[in-house]
């Protein structure tokens, strides 16, 4: 191995070791919420496309933890900044943790991916630019990867939160 290879591998293994890290912090603070909210729930903690990523799953049902994702998605937006600020406050890096609760986001990521390749495929076929509704980032960014992984380009337009994907023709 060359010194470039190894001080590479050194960095990765830096970089897992600190989304672990983030992990394990954000798993704390959100138990200490289901203790105080009194829900039963199990915490799944990995690294995805370099960030750290929890969910939160019953295997008594999701009806109560649906309290914890809100009406579209709202209260999980809330409890995924107040965990990036916790994972903040424990390390003093900016946090990129991603969290579901009850798989409320893989549910949607699902859905914004078949809304993205439709789109691309609208924009391929009619040529003219496609407008979708406004988005939060993460549907922003589900919708990005589906429409470049569909061969085409699309681009963010508009303020927040009133800001939405157009998908560009080839």
């Amino acid at each position: 191995m060359t010194e470039g290879t190894t001080s590479a591998a050194a960095e990765g293994a830096d970089a897992l070791t600190r989304l672990e890290q983030e992990g394990e912090i954000a798993a704390d603070y959100l138990e200490g919420l289901l203790d105080i909210a009194d829900l039963d729930g199990d915490i799944d903690m990995d690294v995805e496309a370099d960030r750290a990523s929890v969910s939160i799953i019953s295997d008594t049902g999701t009806r109560d933890l649906q309290k914890l994702v809100g009406r579209d998605g709202e209260v999980l937006e809330a409890l995924q900044e107040l965990t990036r600020l916790a994972v903040h406050r424990e390390t003093g890096d900016r946090s990129r943790l991603m969290l579901d609760i009850a798989g409320y986001r893989a549910k949607k990521r699902a859905e914004l991916s078949e809304l993205g390749a439709k789109a691309a495929a609208e924009a391929k076929s009619s040529g003219e630019p496609v407008k979708l509704r406004p988005m939060t980032p993460f549907e922003r960014k589900v919708v990005h990867d589906a429409v470049k992984a569909a061969g085409l380009r699309s681009e963010s337009e508009g303020e927040e939160p009133q800001r939405f994907v157009v998908v560009l023709p080839a």
